[in-house]
């Protein structure tokens, strides 16, 4: 896969430099600096409460189970 000159030159891509990518189905996000920095982004983006409410299945007995 190839980025255009523009984004390559923002993210100070060099030949092999590292992208991390999510399917998302219909979509991909791409992001500079690897797998890592992808699942560091991610994990930091999501709050406490955000677990939490999560974890008891957002007001849903049976998705708090699943």
């Amino acid at each position: 896969m190839s980025l255009p000159a523009a984004t390559r030159r923002r993210w100070r891509l060099r030949e092999g430099g590292q992208v991390g990518y999510l399917d998302l189905g219909d979509a991909v996000l791409l992001v500079p600096g690897g797998v890592k920095r992808l699942r560091r982004g991610l994990l930091d983006a999501v709050t406490t409460e955000d677990w939490r409410m999560a974890s008891e299945g957002f007001g849903d007995p049976n998705l708090a189970s699943e």
